[in-house]
């Protein structure tokens, strides 16, 4: 019989848990009125957990903005799954769509029933942390603890940055929609961490993908400037009985969550906990996503 060398033979732990890891599977899950929204599983590698993460990210990002965390959680035993809204990254982007923040929430909340998901944790990113919180309230028995990355509670997605994006949208057209927009992502995120050093621009690129398709980009901002939300969510955040916790990301001297967000929150939210991370800006799951995990981890403890 012939003996493997040594060193093939330390290789053969490596090769088999690198075969055992499975990719992330990417569904299109549709709507009645034809909508889709895209699903991105990352599946626990310890295991099936009885509680799923469901990350759910901010208007710039995309899934690609978690491509850091989500591994990490599911080697900390999590299931996890990515949920683009109506607009974000590469789900659809109807013209007349419903842009509104409640319509959203509901929207993660139909996917979540395709893919069976019946109690699930969330970390949610800058406005996806007001969707998750409306989520909540429109189905509590769903929401089992919410981690704010940033987020406060936010009446509308779109910013006075993406009206202004709107107005220049034909100079963009004429002068190179994507160069000129990804110089400028660039810039701003480099000015909301903490550590600029992980704003490459391979990162760059990634957080710009989607916007090749710039009409479709476009008509979704459109609807999300033009959304009007019938039923607001700060009257009502003392109805939430999930917990909550709100990261901050306390490496900036300018605030990445105003204070009066803030207030709002611990005024009204029984169960909420904010805790501040050091050296990470606005981008927490880039600069600093061990930090996150942990909070998933604390939040489970203290239920």
């Amino acid at each position: 019989m012939r003996v493997l060398p040594a060193f093939l033979l330390a290789l053969v732990p490596a090769v088999a848990a690198f075969t055992w890891v499975r990719a992330p599977e990417v569904r299109r899950i549709s709507s009645v009125v034809g909508d889709t929204v895209v699903a991105t599983s990352y599946e626990s590698r310890t295991g099936r957990s009885d509680t799923p993460v469901i990350l759910v990210p901010g208007l710039l990002g995309s899934s690609y903005t978690f491509r850091g965390l989500a591994p990490r959680l599911a080697d900390a035993g999590y299931d996890v799954v990515i949920i683009e809204p109506l607009g974000f990254g590469v789900s659809s982007r109807p013209k007349g769509g419903d842009y509104t923040l409640e319509a959203q929430a509901a929207r993660i909340g139909d996917a979540l029933d395709s893919l069976g998901i019946d109690n699930a944790q969330f970390v949610c990113h800058s406005v996806g942390a007001s969707m998750c919180m409306r989520l909540s309230l429109q189905r509590p028995a769903l929401t089992h603890g919410i981690i704010s990355i940033n987020g406060g509670p936010d009446e509308a997605a779109a910013t006075s940055g993406l009206r202004m994006s709107l107005k220049m949208a034909p100079l963009l057209k004429v002068f190179g929609a994507q160069r000129i927009i990804r110089g400028k992502i660039k810039d701003g995120l480099r000015e909301t961490a903490a550590d600029p050093s992980w704003v490459t621009d391979e990162v760059t690129r990634g957080y710009t993908a989607y916007y090749a398709d710039f009409n479709s980009v476009q008509t979704s901002f459109r609807g999300m400037v033009n959304a009007r939300e019938r039923t607001p969510l700060q009257p009502r955040l003392s109805q939430i009985t999930a917990p909550v916790t709100l990261l901050v990301g306390a490496g900036r001297p300018q605030k990445v969550i105003t204070p009066a967000d803030v207030k709002i929150l611990s005024q009204s939210i029984r169960h909420l906990k904010i805790d501040s991370v050091a050296g990470a800006g606005q981008f927490i799951q880039e600069e600093k996503p061990d930090a996150i995990v942990e909070a998933v981890r604390e939040q489970r403890r203290r239920q």
